[in-house]
């Protein structure tokens, strides 16, 4: 009887009710984690690699391999991540697929890595950078969620590189501060999200249900 009580599920007390957590939701957090981890060691690396860039084919040819692979790993963790707002969460995934699209179109119709024409031809950020866009949704999401501040310089952070390169605006010496500043806040972002307790991280179910239940009602009455 004893082992049967340690084994009952905690029930959570939620805006809208009870709720427990499940295993699924456990895997679901450490999946998006795991993402966000993959994608920050793929900016990090890509990033010292950037800043020692000499033209070197193969070095330039790897800097694009790991923007494959950062690219991926924010698609698991947006694929994984909690947000009440569906529309938000819709939102940011096709932002991401938007810039895996674009990264792909011009991957196959330019000469050269994809990473030598980002730094020759700024424009093509119309089109790469809804990438970024989605990486910074989700560290606005984090910021306002848990209050971290690595999240809210990132919040800022991103779009003013990205369109300081965009539009000539920035010094060199800034832009590769702050790509630097950039590596070393997202990868500090992973390594606190993977100590963080994981039942913040799967949010109010209630919440959730609620809005659920909410969206049957008004499609079941136009």
């Amino acid at each position: 009887m004893d082992s049967a009580a340690q084994e009952a599920p905690v029930v959570y007390s939620g805006q809208f009710g009870d709720y427990t957590i499940t295993t699924g939701d456990r895997r679901g957090v450490v999946l998006y984690r795991m993402g966000l981890m993959v994608a920050a060691l793929a900016f990090g690396v890509g990033t010292g690699l950037a800043l020692g860039f000499n033209q070197n084919p193969t070095l330039v040819q790897l800097i694009s391999i790991l923007y494959t692979v950062f690219w991926l790993g924010l698609g698991l963790s947006l694929a994984t991540i909690h947000i009440y707002l569906v529309p938000l969460h819709r939102l940011l995934q096709g932002f991401w697929l938007v810039g895996g699209l674009a990264s792909l179109a011009l991957a196959h119709g330019i000469d050269g890595p994809l990473a030598q024409t980002v730094i020759d031809q700024p424009q093509v950020l119309w089109g790469l950078g809804f990438t970024f866009a989605a990486l910074t949704g989700i560290c606005f999401k984090e910021a306002v969620c848990f209050d971290r501040v690595e999240t809210k310089l990132l919040t800022p952070l991103v779009p003013l590189l990205l369109l300081g390169h965009l539009f000539g605006g920035l010094p060199l010496a800034v832009k590769q501060g702050l790509l630097v500043a950039w590596a070393i806040l997202f990868l500090v972002f992973a390594l606190r999200k993977a100590v963080q307790p994981i039942v913040p991280d799967i949010g109010d179910k209630s919440v959730f249900a609620y809005l659920k239940g909410a969206k049957s009602v008004n499609s079941a009455n136009p």
